[in-house]
């Protein structure tokens, strides 16, 4: 079950994805909640919008870079990753050839089949835990 919004504007952001990448939306909404809060050290994430798109950052604890979730341009719902950061690049690197990069800023799913939660969760852990990270290792 999807949780509520507590910001108007984001629901609507999301009621207005074409139907399959709205569900697609949602499910990438749906995981990453759940792993925030499977992960103490993240705090309470915070639903916004940046850009027009659902955004989703860590303001207690700071620990994270914002994640964001859009349509892609080609078609299907994308996850976004801050480009300056390494969060798409070390993903893509752990999973070589199993999801459609887009450079440093996005994963892309076609079809919802393309979303693999066991695959994800790494990626959404690395952008809610972003700064905790050691740069020096």
């Amino acid at each position: 079950m999807t949780r509520p919004f507590a910001d108007e504007k984001v629901k609507a952001a999301y009621d207005a994805f074409p139907g399959e990448g709205r569900a697609m939306a949602l499910q990438l909404r749906d995981l990453i909640f759940a792993v925030a809060a499977d992960n103490p050290a993240v705090g309470a994430i915070e639903e916004t919008l940046k850009w027009g798109q659902p955004s989703y950052l860590t303001p207690q604890t700071k620990s994270g870079s914002t994640l964001r979730i859009g349509m892609a341009k080609q078609g299907g719902a994308a996850l976004f990753a801050h480009c300056a950061t390494d969060i798409i690049s070390t993903y893509a690197s752990s999973f070589p050839g199993a999801d459609l990069i887009e450079g440093n800023r996005a994963v892309i799913f076609a079809s919802p089949d393309k979303i693999v939660p066991e695959r994800l969760r790494l990626l959404i852990y690395h952008g809610l835990t972003y700064h905790l990270r050691d740069r020096d290792s």
